[in-house]
């Protein structure tokens, strides 16, 4: 049997295959970001399907660090119930899932929030409405705001949490040179630039205990003109690792880039799959952590090729899922056809209208 289909460990949490479904933002959860029937029955046909790993969409761990329309929360203590019929539904399937830990910081949406949006630093000209530059005080609150949603998470009964630091969220920016121009100990050189995800790793760790696997999707780099750069980022992968790091989900690009997005169009071809697979093998050649690698991988045989020669050690996806949540066992049963998705991104605008993600090419083409 191929190694994309034998169960590997990663702190003790036994995962069925080395396929991982990314965070992915659904549009599901109510307004005040509890989960919902929807929401459930989605990610339950993932596991249904063959994923090995489940890792929800981001889930804002202070209610004024929300993203998006119906985004998933675990801001406070009233949404354990609901997030244990998620979990409660994956384990029954034979699955496992853990939650993504987010903080939109400068790009969360005040419309939504009624609160004006935090961020590392305030930059002139980098938005029309304000942004509060957070203060020493605010970033402790942030931390201890991060170990708090990872007990409700381990309350709740999910496997493990991940750590959202790419795309420009919040831990992100303080990474990245572009949104972080602060001159105290959490600006400057990237060890200080780091002290914050550093320190959300330590809480969280003290909050969950050693046998509790954390993860952290990291971005390898930003692709923008003082943007964190490789070199940097694997310092940062270093610097998690020796902290306790589980395994690292390592991603690239910034959602407001639209030639580095981290969901690009027109993957039309093998050569243009696993876009970031040579900074993932910078990454395994200097970290010693499980890596789990995303971005564009549409096809079978690139996932195999990628774990055969030890780039990766889990292959991650989002967008194929969306179209077909039974896409590992349909390859598993033999039927190797790379993914439907053809990348065009349509599906996140039915859940920006409040309908919730799916195919919107593969309703199109059933007629619906």
């Amino acid at each position: 049997m191929t190694t994309l289909f034998t169960p590997s460990e990663i702190n003790g949490m036994t995962i069925s295959n080395r396929f991982v479904r990314s965070a992915t933002w659904s549009g599901m959860a109510t307004d005040d970001g509890a989960s919902t029937h929807q929401l459930v029955d989605l990610i339950s046909d993932l596991a249904k399907g063959g994923v090995g790993l489940i890792i929800t969409g981001h889930a804002y761990v202070q209610q004024d660090g929300q993203a998006g329309p119906r985004q998933l929360g675990i801001y406070k203590d009233e949404l354990i119930p609901g997030l244990k019929t998620i979990t409660q539904a994956v384990h029954e399937s034979g699955g496992k899932i853990i939650l993504q830990l987010a903080h939109a910081g400068f790009y969360a949406q005040s419309a939504l929030t009624r609160q004006t949006p935090l961020a590392p630093s305030n930059i002139d000209g980098l938005s029309k409405n304000p942004r509060k530059e957070m203060s020493v005080q605010d970033i402790k609150e942030m931390v201890n705001s991060f170990g708090e949603a990872a007990r409700r998470a381990k309350k709740a009964g999910f496997d493990g949490v991940e750590i959202h630091s790419a795309h420009g969220y919040l831990l992100s920016q303080f990474l990245s040179p572009f949104f972080n121009r602060r001159t105290d100990e959490y600006g400057g050189k990237i060890q200080n630039r780091a002290k914050i995800l550093l320190e959300v790793l330590e809480t969280i760790r003290n909050v969950v205990g050693w046998d509790y696997p954390i993860l952290v999707k990291l971005n390898s780099q930003d692709f923008i003109e003082n943007g964190l750069k490789l070199e940097d980022s694997i310092r940062v992968g270093t610097m998690l690792s020796e902290g306790g790091i589980d395994g690292i989900e390592l991603s690239g690009g910034l959602l407001t880039s639209s030639k580095f997005s981290p969901s690009r169009r027109g993957i039309t071809s093998k050569n243009k799959e696993a876009y970031f697979r040579n900074e993932a093998q910078s990454f395994k050649d200097g970290i010693n952590v499980p890596l789990i690698l995303v971005g564009g991988i549409r096809s079978y045989n690139v996932a195999d090729q990628l774990i055969d020669e030890g780039v990766a050690d889990y292959i991650s996806m989002s967008r194929p899922f969306i179209r077909e949540p039974d896409l590992i066992n349909r390859w598993k049963s033999g039927d190797l056809r790379k993914a439907a998705c053809i990348s065009v991104n349509k599906c996140f605008s039915p859940a920006m209208a409040g309908k919730g993600i799916y195919c919107v090419t593969e309703k199109k083409a059933k007629g619906l």
